[in-house]
């Protein structure tokens, strides 16, 4: 375990509970152990260090090979961190033991997602009479689906696999508290199992950091980050993996540079190197000349720059969870071209293109339509940012989130 700095800043109102001192009644700030079964955002790690006294519980492979553990010393946000080594099988065991042994120490248990690590949270959580939030970012048996679909598992891996999580979630949604499910599909996809669900925001959209910039400062962040000033820059935030469509994105781009459009494509990502192989194993033409790869920036200091150095953000997905990457490009007024899955479907009908799933062709159209219209997709764009500064702000994030716990430490 280690411990890192504070920091005093307050998205929403802190988690309080209700103790005693001297006889007397007292708050203080609520002890939440947040149980994390693989990777998790900076931006949820921070927020959540500020509405609580925050403990993490999170396997060591992937706190390092993240980076996270740079970016929370960096952030200089307070909270305590206890790691586990070992893969899965060995990280279930070591966090089931302690959560036996550290659960009495908390007020409330906030478990990522309503899969094997919540299962040990939900368990531990019934013995000692300690209340269990389960915080579900992605629907699991859809993302598990779409590795059937790329033939990543064989028929039989597939149905037992499908029968596992069916199994975990079934369990999970039985003894949780309640289930805080990220957007309204999200919500949708745990009502149909869990008994208590609360619309959740993940981490919000910080509207005063992803925020516009003009077409002059455009041209200078391009200056600033090397990229090219007289191209049509699609911009793809995301990481290539199995629920991802990037092959559909790689043709999409190519399709509308065979119509003229002088397009390059940049991807951020700790996979960017899939990316770039991935381009360069559909065939398509002259690839290394407009298929760009570059590490994953910053979140909290870089990434916003680059939003607003490109003409359109494109997420290709077969399916979607809350779709936050969309949701930041509109904060920056950045036009968003995005399959029409998940909770992109659900929330970004007014405010972007939606294109048929696996549908290149379409997605290429779009893009064609943006370089011809710049103000009026744009102009969608920002209308777009005001419905992210009014629903998915950053305050209204953690606020919810500080009352929801609150709440479930109260009713315990």
């Amino acid at each position: 375990m280690h411990n890192v700095a504070s920091r005093p800043s307050t998205p929403g109102s802190a988690c309080v509970v209700a103790g005693e001192q001297h006889g007397h009644p007292t708050a203080r700030r609520l002890r939440v152990l947040f149980v994390v079964e693989g990777y998790t955002d900076i931006r949820f790690v921070t927020g959540l260090s500020e509405i609580c006294e925050l403990t993490m519980l999170s396997p060591a492979q992937q706190y390092h090979q993240s980076g996270l553990h740079q970016r929370i010393l960096a952030s200089g946000a307070e909270l305590n961190i206890d790691l586990v080594k070992g893969g899965r099988i060995r990280y279930q065991a070591a966090s089931l033991a302690y959560l036996l042994r550290r659960a009495k120490d908390f007020d409330v248990i906030l478990s990522q997602e309503i899969l094997r690590g919540s299962l040990n949270s939900c368990l531990v959580g019934r013995l000692y009479h300690k209340p269990v939030v389960t915080y579900m970012n992605v629907p699991p048996v859809q993302y598990f689906r779409c590795r059937r679909e790329r033939k990543q598992c064989s028929w039989m891996k597939a149905k037992v696999g499908e029968t596992v999580i069916r199994f975990l979630i079934w369990m999970t949604a039985k003894l949780a508290n309640r289930c805080v499910a990220v957007g309204p599909y999200m919500a949708e996809v745990a009502s149909l199992q869990c008994h208590r669900v609360t619309m959740g925001y993940a981490y919000g959209i910080d509207t005063a950091f992803y925020s516009p910039v003009s077409e002059t400062v455009k041209v200078q962040l391009r200056t600033k980050l090397d990229l090219p000033l007289d191209k049509f820059l699609v911009l793809s935030g995301s990481r290539v993996s199995h629920e991802k469509d990037p092959e559909t994105l790689l043709q999409a781009v190519a399709l509308a540079r065979a119509q003229g459009l002088d397009a390059v494509v940049l991807n951020l990502g700790g996979g960017y190197q899939d990316f770039l192989r991935l381009a360069k194993q559909l065939s398509l033409p002259d690839v290394d000349q407009w298929v760009l790869g570059r590490p994953a920036a910053h979140p909290m200091t870089e990434l916003a720059d680059y939003y607003r150095a490109a003409d359109v953000l494109s997420q290709a997905s077969l399916d979607e969870g809350a779709g936050m990457t969309t949701l930041e490009a509109l904060a920056c007024g950045v036009p968003v071209v995005c399959t029409s899955v998940g909770g992109m479907a659900r929330l970004m009908p007014d405010y972007a293109t939606l294109t048929p799933r696996r549908d290149a062709e379409a997605m290429a159209k779009a893009f064609l339509w943006i370089s011809t219209h710049p103000e009026l997709a744009r102009a969608q764009a920002l209308r777009g940012r005001e419905f992210v500064s009014r629903e998915w702000s950053r305050e209204r994030a953690f606020s919810s989130l500080s009352t929801v716990l609150s709440e479930e430490a109260q009713r315990a």
